[in-house]
């Protein structure tokens, strides 16, 4: 479904005989629906997308290095990252701030330069079916307040809902 025509990581992932299980259980007319979706939904500064701006078989956990999750909020000039590869429920934030630099020659030395990042942080969305019988998701409201009079912040929730014979919500 990338930009190859050929699915080299599903058949790295699963094998030939999956891949080509996958293939002849889904319509051309259904493929080619898919290759021409979006990416990703970009809309005020966040970016909902299954893996990370890098591709969708990147896989962001709570382990990833803070440079690589700096890298992939950068590529795309979000604030907030929402992917759900991982299957886990996270938010991982990236504190702002600021670096100054600058270049010395045996000539001279370049101005210094300060670059600033605001902070940022991305968030696993988490997900439904790969523990049966229960669900994981994410609740995210931009500028709501939670009482008459506070400021607007953003709120973000983590949920779990258990579905079969135990069901019921839990946090």
């Amino acid at each position: 479904m990338g930009s190859t025509t050929e699915p080299t990581e599903l058949i790295d992932r699963f094998g030939m005989e999956t891949v080509k299980l996958l293939w002849d259980s889904v319509s051309r007319e259904t493929v080619q629906w898919l290759r021409n979706r979006h990416f990703g939904f970009l809309q005020l500064d966040c970016l909902l997308i299954h893996g990370s701006s890098v591709g969708v078989s990147d896989e962001l956990t709570p382990e990833t290095p803070p440079w690589q999750m700096l890298d992939r909020l950068q590529r795309v000039e979000a604030n907030s990252l929402f992917c759900g590869r991982s299957g886990q429920v996270f938010e991982y934030v990236l504190q702002g701030g600021s670096v100054n630099s600058s270049v010395m020659t045996l000539d001279s030395q370049q101005p210094m330069q300060t670059m600033t990042a605001p902070k940022r942080r991305v968030v696993g969305v988490g997900n439904v079916g790969r523990e049966p019988g229960k669900a994981t998701y994410t609740l995210y409201s931009p500028n709501s307040g939670l009482a008459e009079g506070e400021a607007l912040r953003d709120r973000l929730e983590f949920k779990t809902v258990y579905y079969g014979e135990k069901k019921g919500f839990a946090n």
